[in-house]
């Protein structure tokens, strides 16, 4: 089996496609990226993305356990989705204005650090508090801080390996963060569990609140895991800073303030380049099926498996334990499987083998709805893990050839504006859908989101690769061995 860290060849699936050599580079323009990135060794790979282990864990924990402590706070089916609203708002408007603040920040903690550590503080707190939370309106104010705050990490982490990491280490790097992401995900969504059956923790036992107790040791534990992990990346990792100090304290002037932010953010939308125009109603259609999974399965298999009536009683709680536990099973699956989507895609293409991960992951959620019993529910959990393992890494192979290298992080913050807009309707309109079309049937609002999986897996394959002129290499020619000027790959932070 091929594993997806070995660095990456004009064959490899997962790297950029090279263009042709008669293709010319643009004029020339002030170096304001970092210094050339030396090649790291394992443990500093580890260093540096140690940090997307705490923060995988936090986003575990509210994925699992939001929707059952808003039912435990007295939510009703068809208000879930508006509740969850903060989710992708934040991410439609914090992503975008921490990209350009990253690309143009430098300071005693260098580029991207600062942000990784206030996101951490702010989204400890916000974890402390959430399970205590007194009321609903309580909790739901909480969501807002933590999804705001863990946006604040996540968003810099990506470009972090373009800083730092040589074009041929990229692939290796994402593959680290890969790692920390199913194992952040596999530990925060089994915790309730391991708390229950292995410290004994009833899973009814419950304060005035009515939420868990498992729930709220899982969130402590998970406020000192985001903060130590993200401490770890900050103390142990070092930014290397701007080749021309001059020219980049001009660039902040020219891009750093609210109407300049709003003038970059606006510029690169129109100027986007058509890969990521058409990956657009992938993630869109994709990520809105997670969404349902997010909102809704957790409650499912307590009430739709279960045979849980009443929020407060042991068996719910088993239930969400459960649902954790097939959580952790898909997150599993998914840290497996992103051994195998290399040479996947290598027999294949990059659009085919995402096409046919996201099709495993339709027809797994669709699936739940025939399975005799909550066990049987980790063999759909199967094919949901193949479409997020591909999730995580595929659309970004396809998308990082064609982005300007000087605003990749302004880039992918707008990428996951592609994510978030399709949540935001779903928050807004999902809750009608539950009451006049699905009876409040929350594991039909799961098997919906197995059909945007589908529609996903064909957008995908319109899809088609392309490169920036920023990123193609001088012709041939004219390039004069041991005599040429760092280039601007090696120079701005990227993801790929």
């Amino acid at each position: 089996m091929t594993s997806p860290s070995t660095n990456p060849s004009p064959s490899d699936p997962l790297s950029p496609p090279e263009p042709s050599p008669s293709q010319a580079d643009p004029a020339p323009t002030p170096d304001t990226g970092p210094q050339r990135q030396p090649r790291l060794n394992f443990w500093q790979l580890w260093n540096m993305s140690f940090g997307f282990f705490g923060i995988q864990f936090g986003w575990g924990l509210q994925m699992a356990n939001t929707s059952a402590i808003f039912e435990q706070l007295g939510a009703n089916a068809h208000q879930i989705p508006i509740l969850w609203l903060a989710a992708p708002l934040t991410g439609l408007i914090i992503q975008p204005i921490i990209g350009n603040l990253s690309d143009n920040t430098w300071g005693p903690l260098g580029r991207r650090r600062p942000y990784f550590l206030v996101g951490a503080l702010l989204s400890t707190l916000a974890l402390i508090w959430m399970p205590n939370a007194g009321s609903l309106w309580m909790a739901v104010g909480l969501l807002w801080l933590l999804d705001t705050a863990a946006n604040i990490s996540m968003e810099p982490f990506r470009a972090f390996v373009g800083d730092l990491l040589p074009p041929r280490q990229r692939t290796q790097g994402f593959a680290m963060q890969s790692l920390f992401i199913g194992l952040g995900a596999v530990l925060a969504s089994a915790l309730p569990w391991l708390l229950t059956h292995g410290l004994g923790i009833a899973p009814g036992e419950a304060g005035a609140s009515g939420i868990s107790l498992s729930v709220k040791v899982s969130f402590y534990v998970g406020a000192a895991v985001f903060l130590g992990t993200v401490l770890w990346t900050v103390l142990l990792t070092e930014e290397h800073p701007p080749r021309d100090m001059a020219a980049f304290r001009a660039q902040q002037e020219r891009r750093l303030g609210g109407w300049a932010t709003v003038r970059e953010v606006t510029t690169a939308i129109r100027q986007m380049p058509s890969t990521m125009r058409q990956l657009a109603w992938v993630q869109g259609f994709s990520w809105l099926g997670m969404y349902c999974v997010f909102l809704y399965f957790p409650p499912a298999i307590a009430h739709n498996l279960f045979g849980a009536g009443d929020e407060s009683s042991a068996l719910y709680g088993e239930g969400v334990e459960w649902a954790g536990i097939c959580m952790a099973a898909y997150n599993a699956v998914c840290f497996v499987v992103s051994f195998a989507l290399p040479r996947l895609a290598a027999a294949t293409n990059r659009q085919v083998a995402h096409a046919l991960c996201l099709v495993c992951g339709g027809l797994g959620l669709i699936s739940l709805l025939f399975v005799p019993s909550p066990l049987w529910v980790l063999l759909p959990m199967v094919g949901l893990g193949v479409a997020w393992s591909s999730m995580l890494s595929l659309p970004y192979a396809m998308l990082v050839s064609s982005l300007p290298t000087r605003k990749s992080g302004i880039y992918m913050g707008i990428f996951n504006m592609f994510i978030v807009l399709p949540e935001i309707v779903a928050s807004l309109g999902l809750g009608w859908v539950m009451t006049h079309l699905l009876d409040d049937n929350r594991l039909l609002a799961v098997a919906l989101g197995g059909g945007c999986f589908l529609v996903a897996a064909l957008f995908t394959l319109r899809v088609q690769e392309t490169t920036a002129p920023s990123r193609r290499p001088p012709h041939r020619e004219q390039v004069a061995p041991d005599l040429t000027p760092p280039t601007v790959e090696s120079g701005k932070p990227e993801m790929g």
